[in-house]
């Protein structure tokens, strides 16, 4: 049942002030807002180990996901980074569910805190957060689907830039944005000043990082292309 407009406002209320209360690196553990929000996330978790299906899991999780909008936007809005279980879960779930610039903002709150992810999870935040978004952007270009928000991968490559991780996911990082970069552009539309060389410098350091990260036809192609723009300059 969708909260109230009342119901919200409390809840987002008592977020704020107890997260404000909880000094970074603490757990809020005990925090009324946090275990009302830790025991309904165990409840739904539990929801969704008897779907056996991604596709299912992650449209439950679109459905779970604004019962915890008040709490997130309280701890983002107050918060110290106390370990917060509830918001890595969230952020994990927003990116599963196709929400990735409210994964990115939740993202933001737990990069800069340094909040650890639970075990289940098994990667640091840092490469989490690159590898997901990358490949959901990777297998969105792969369909032919040239629609996914380049904003959001130009965010998390600037997010994630100091964070450690193994050079191959990284590199699908820098490979998803570079050939969203190209998108349109062929021998007579070289798109935005610097547009194209921006694409080519992304798809060299994805290959620079992970020689087989599968960016080398693209990074030919695109380098064809800039000849061509560049002869016909002349």
């Amino acid at each position: 049942m969708a909260l109230s407009l009342a119901q919200a406002h409390q809840r987002r209320a008592r977020a704020a002030m107890e997260s404000a209360k909880t000094a970074p690196m603490q757990s809020m553990a005990g925090a009324t807002a946090y275990e009302h929000q830790l025991n309904q996330l165990l409840q739904d978790r539990l929801r969704l180990k008897s779907i056996q299906s991604n596709e299912g899991k992650a449209a439950l999780k679109l459905q779970l996901l604004p019962e915890y909008i008040p709490y997130v936007e309280g701890v983002l809005e107050a918060g110290n980074g106390a370990q917060d279980e509830v918001m890595t879960t969230v952020m994990v779930w927003r990116i599963d569910a196709g929400d990735y610039k409210g994964a990115l903002d939740v993202a933001a709150y737990v990069l800069k805190h340094k909040l650890v992810m639970p075990d289940r999870f098994e990667r640091t935040t840092g490469c989490l957060v690159a590898e997901e978004i990358a490949s959901a952007a990777l297998k969105a270009q792969k369909a032919g689907d040239d629609s996914f928000d380049i904003g959001v991968l130009y965010r998390t490559l600037e997010m994630t830039e100091d964070q450690d991780m193994p050079d191959q996911a990284r590199a699908k990082l820098y490979l998803a944005a570079g050939r969203a970069t190209l998108v349109g552009l062929n021998a007579e539309t070289r798109g935005q000043a610097g547009q194209l060389e921006a694409g080519i410098d992304l798809l060299k350091r994805a290959i620079e990082l992970h020689d087989g990260c599968g960016g080398k036809k693209d990074l030919d192609g695109a380098e064809r292309l800039l000849k061509k723009h560049t002869v016909s300059a002349e």
